[in-house]
């Protein structure tokens, strides 16, 4: 699925249509790395792990990783207790 092109500074001109742990929402992010911030999560520590469309993302690919209209993001952390 090809991109919209990016405007100069950067964001999208209409914000992606994502679903991130199954809730529906609207993301100016271009990139994972981009939306986990954006979701406040704290990516120094990085406790947790990504998959965009059901395929892990290694977090050396984060930022890398495009997003685009309709991307299922999922962002799982370990449960610790019994």
């Amino acid at each position: 699925m090809p991109h919209e092109p990016v405007p100069p500074g950067g964001a999208p001109a209409v914000p992606l249509a994502l679903w991130v742990n199954g809730e529906s929402l609207r993301s100016a992010a271009l990139t994972l790395h981009e939306l986990l911030g954006e979701r406040g999560l704290d990516l120094a520590r990085g406790e947790f792990a990504c998959a965009v469309n059901g395929c892990f993302v290694p977090r050396a690919q984060w930022s890398g990783q495009r997003l685009a209209d309709g991307d299922c993001v999922d962002i799982v952390a370990p449960v610790v207790g019994g």
